[in-house]
């Protein structure tokens, strides 16, 4: 089975976490995720990140830092997730290819519809933000 590595960025900004919700007819279609994309042959995780998240949501990655790795198997598919934590950040994120998208406090978190492999992204930053 294809692992398919993905550079994923939690966009963060005053408790708040951006996200994106999956057109219908992609591979876990209709819940919502954190924006990031595909790493290209040749390419760096960062390099990944910043294109995906200039390409998906139009913002400039300024830094980040690593939050947490995840490796999941859907059955038909495998992912391996590196995980970004994105509070510096250029531009005001918007999705770009007419996917929904919203804000969201930590707190909410629990109540979306995530992709599994998500899942321990959202108990990762309902830690981060219960330390805070």
């Amino acid at each position: 089975m294809k692992l398919v590595h993905v550079a994923v960025g939690v966009i963060v900004s005053e408790g708040e976490v951006f996200l994106t919700k999956r057109l219908e007819h992609v591979h876990q279609g209709g819940k919502w995720e954190f924006p990031g994309g595909k790493v290209e042959a040749g390419e760096s995780v960062a390099q990944a990140l910043h294109r995906e998240l200039k390409e998906e949501i139009a913002i400039d990655v300024l830094s980040c830092m690593p939050l947490l790795e995840i490796v999941h198997d859907y059955g038909d598919k495998a992912v391996k997730l590196e995980v970004f934590l994105v509070d510096n950040f250029q531009g005001e994120p918007t999705a770009q290819e007419g996917q929904q998208q919203a804000w969201f406090h930590v707190n909410e978190l629990s109540e979306i519809d995530f992709p599994d492999a998500n899942i321990s992204i959202v108990e990762k930053l309902k830690a981060l933000y219960a330390q805070r």
